[in-house]
């Protein structure tokens, strides 16, 4: 095949941005009031507005185009097929199939996911039942009623986000916490709010190696049977993992122990028993609505044409920005405080997916990859960082996220507030606002000629910035779960145009690999070299910390 940037699509898109770059959207506006009719989508209960792009319809044509070039209808295909699309590693990434209703017969290693998928899926709802129905108690026989998930990236970042966005959704009084830093300020904070007797622990690691999870969960542990003796494990401690050894070998039993496998990776595994924090709070019903809504946008990335693609639509728009536009980061500002812990999630989904600089033939890119995603909830961050968006010297594209309020009573002075900060961060975006609109204004205002024309230049906002609008009819399991599964499908569309595997992360290993040995250096301040770059830190904090701050 090909590089990318030997295309002629690729071509084609350079001579394009060419064209129109300097042309704004403003205008666009002006001339056709139908523009927002052209350019948007619906998909369940998500629309996508991308009519605030630097796009025209040949733009859209042309990044259609440069994706069958690069074969993406046999990639999907691929993907859903159980072909081994991650290739450094020879696995599969079979996320899809743990929320579709009726897995097709696929074997990896020899089994039936399938089989290993409805197993999984019904131990699940049986420990669901047994939570809410208190046939399942602690040890002192009282009803469990908190739950302590440890764990730490994909671990962590599921359940955490999914969890907050729908507490409104939840069918049992659980109260849940997180552990996924080894600071024990974490600890400290978490385990003076819960109760011993009435507590259950998930530990949550694929690999049940991971040493910031298995440091917090010895140390739960040992708190745990400091309180209620040596036989806690067995009511109050389940784990979900790949390495069923190693679970039972920390203590806990076959029974609660909970599968996953090498074919999910960890940013995609809510969809699998990493989901069980978020199963217990909502219920079987409205997780297998969430499961449902995912599904529902794999149907719709697998069966729609290109231009009618939502993830598709998505993911060339970030690449039209990324290497033809040369922006390097991207920000999603959701507007409701539900979803104000999408943007870490995503952080890992896209940065850990698409950080890489080296394609599927071994050789370095030549392109820009993933872009730096940052953001946070909506109306914080206007007060904080959308200057630099409006006035800044980057171009970053705009991901807004609003959730409306269908099926609830009544609207209401905050959600209209909402919405319409929302639509005026992407108008201003879009808009900004000219020097002579300045310079009138300050006139108005009764400022001197000469200082309104030097006032009018700081006051000068350029728009012509790009931003999408993603409304949620309502943040529900099932809009939540199309969400999710938009971006995963975006971020895997983006991996087959750079070329590069999305489904790796040997980025973080190096730093797993050089841990247990800067950790002996720690510990016992000796280094095998003086010249050791981690020497002059350490020595700095041993001789002042403890002399304390005076």
């Amino acid at each position: 095949m090909n590089k990318l940037t030997e295309l002629k699509e690729w071509d084609l898109l350079r001579r394009h941005h060419e064209e129109i770059a300097s042309q704004h959207m403003r205008d666009w506006f002006a001339q056709d009031k139908q523009r927002f009719s052209k350019f948007h989508l619906r998909c369940g209960n998500i629309l996508l507005d991308y009519s605030r792009n630097r796009i025209t319809a040949k733009t859209l044509t042309l990044l259609c185009d440069l994706a069958r070039a690069a074969r993406l209808h046999d990639k999907i295909e691929a993907l859903f097929g159980g072909e081994p699309v991650n290739v450094t590693e020879t696995r599969p990434a079979l996320h899809t199939a743990l929320r579709d209703p009726d897995p097709a017969d696929i074997r990896v290693n020899g089994e039936n996911i399938s089989l290993l998928i409805n197993e999984s899926t019904q131990k699940m709802r049986d420990f669901v039942t047994q939570i809410h129905h208190h046939t399942r108690t602690g040890i002192t026989g009282k009803p469990i009623s908190q739950i302590v998930n440890i764990g730490i990236g994909g671990s962590h970042l599921g359940p955490m986000m999914s969890t907050h966005a729908l507490k409104d959704f939840a069918v049992a009084n659980l109260d849940i916490h997180y552990i996924a830093s080894v600071d024990d300020h974490q600890l400290k904070e978490v385990l003076p709010q819960i109760n011993p007797e009435t507590t259950l622990f998930i530990i949550s690691s694929k690999s049940f190696s991971t040493i910031e999870t298995l440091t917090n969960a010895h140390t739960v542990l040992k708190w745990m049977q400091d309180r209620l003796g040596p036989d806690v494990i067995r009511k109050h401690f389940v784990a979900v993992t790949a390495s069923r050894e190693k679970a039972l070998a920390f203590g806990i039993t076959e029974e609660n122990i909970f599968p996953i496998w090498d074919w999910v990776g960890g940013r995609y595994s809510i969809w699998s028993a990493v989901g069980l924090p978020l199963m217990l709070m909502i219920g079987n019903e409205h997780y297998a609505d969430f499961l449902q809504g995912a599904h529902e946008m794999d149907q719709h990335f697998r069966q729609a044409e290109l231009a009618q693609n939502m993830p598709v639509l998505l993911a060339m728009l970030g690449i039209w920005y990324a290497n033809f536009f040369g922006t390097n980061v991207q920000a999603v500002v959701p507007y409701t405080h539900r979803l104000r812990y999408l943007v870490p999630y995503l952080q890992q989904a896209e940065m850990e997916s698409n950080g890489k600089c080296v394609a599927l033939n071994s050789e370095q890119v030549r392109h820009t990859t993933s872009p730096v995603i940052f953001g946070e909830e909506g109306c914080s961050g206007q007060h904080a960082y959308h200057q630099l968006l409006h006035q800044g010297s980057h171009l970053i594209p705009v991901d807004f996220i609003f959730a409306g309020t269908a099926g609830e009573t009544s609207r209401n002075l905050h959600q209209d507030l909402l919405l319409a900060s929302c639509l005026s961060q992407a108008q201003a975006l879009m808009c900004g606002k000219t020097y002579e609109e300045c310079y009138k204004e300050l006139l108005a205002a009764h400022y001197p000629q000469a200082a309104a024309a030097a006032q009018a230049h700081h006051q000068t906002i350029p728009g012509n910035k790009p931003s999408n609008i993603l409304i949620l009819n309502r943040l529900s399991p099932k809009s939540l779960g199309a969400l999710i599964a938009l971006y995963e499908h975006k971020i895997f569309v983006q991996g087959i145009i750079w070329g590069i595997n999305s489904f790796d992360q040997w980025g973080v290993e190096l730093g797993k690999q050089l841990l247990p040995s800067i950790l002996k250096h720690v510990q016992d301040a000796q280094f095998d070299s003086p010249a050791d770059p981690a020497a002059g830190i350490i020595h700095y904090l041993r001789t002042n910390t403890e002399e304390g701050d005076r």
